[in-house]
């Protein structure tokens, strides 16, 4: 586990690409799963109990944790760990922190790398939990195999966050802290909202959670299960495997050019030049014409999605 750690500090500290060079063969044996919600839902304590139900089938298990950064110091406190202090002195689980550092979309810039390393060193089950979903946090989508959104009953926001694009990437909701007066309500709310969907394949499965009673948990590891068997039967798991890479891809790549483009944009602040004549001049460096349409629209990625709204 040593070694392990030494290798994901690497990774964090950008020095990983030989490593990931040299293990990537090894890689492609572990069940990803990704758990992101709302702030305050819960998802520490769901992590722990699904750590303690895979292990108690013998599983070796690795959590990567992410917590958000402070804009002010980029600092974090990393108290998800707290959380799952009963599973430090178990071997056969290894727990890494990270902090987002200001990455978008509720991982931390090494988290693929993390999960990568955790493969190649033998880990059966890797948990990805996210810094928390907002209105644009479903990169978690692109790296896990299955994807658990976690709600809370009486929140307020639940349905917000229904809206914002998670309906069509999770494939397992949880409705944690189910003793809640309103925990029926938000599962009837969630059925009703898939409803008005037309799935092309897996139907997601809403399973119901005290994830500090260890109620519920195992339904919630039959659900995902489950989603496993379905992803190997129908093939769609080496469909999720190269959606993993070409993230990983994507955010290599973006990465470089972020850091090029800070330093063209650098050079060309110091001269009295308009904006669109400043990008085009940036944008020749990177073999591009250099052109830019006034009216051209921001290209926005798509989120995967496996749903459409009925009738359209």
């Amino acid at each position: 586990m040593r070694a392990l750690a030494r290798a994901i500090s690497q990774a964090e500290a950008g020095h990983g690409a030989e490593l990931i060079r040299r293990l990537f063969d090894r890689t492609g044996n572990a069940i990803t799963i990704g758990l992101t919600g709302p702030p305050g839902v819960g998802k520490s304590t769901l992590s722990s109990a699904l750590v303690r139900a895979a292990r108690s089938l013998g599983k070796r298990v690795g959590v990567v944790s992410v917590d958000p950064s402070s804009p002010f110091s980029h600092g974090a406190l990393l108290g998800d760990r707290i959380r799952l202090t009963e599973h430090f002195t178990d071997r056969d689980v290894f727990i890494r922190s990270m902090a987002s550092r200001g990455h978008l979309g509720g991982l931390a810039g090494a988290t693929a790398d993390a999960v990568l390393l955790m493969d190649a060193f033998g880990m059966d089950v890797i948990i990805i939990e996210t810094v928390g979903v907002g209105q644009s946090e479903i990169e978690i989508a692109e790296l896990a195999q299955t994807t658990i959104v976690a709600l809370q009953p009486g929140s307020g926001d639940s349905i917000q966050v229904l809206k914002a694009g998670i309906l069509e990437v999770a494939d397992i909701f949880v409705i944690n802290k189910a003793d809640h007066p309103m925990a029926n309500q938000l599962k009837r709310e969630i059925r009703s909202m898939m409803a008005m969907l037309e799935f092309g394949g897996w139907v997601p499965e809403v399973v119901m959670t005290q994830a500090l009673l260890g109620e519920g948990i195992e339904e919630l590891w039959n659900a995902i299960q489950k989603h496993v068997a379905y992803l190997r039967e129908t093939g769609e798991m080496n469909v999720k495997r190269s959606q993993a890479f070409r993230h990983q891809v994507r955010q290599l790549a973006r990465g470089r050019l972020e850091r090029r483009l800070e330093e063209e944009l650098s050079a060309e602040m110091s001269e009295d030049i308009d904006p669109y004549e400043a990008a085009a001049r940036v944008l020749r460096v990177f073999g591009f014409d250099g052109g830019v349409a006034e009216t051209e629209p921001e290209q926005i990625r798509p989120a995967p999605q496996r749903a459409t709204v009925k009738g359209l």
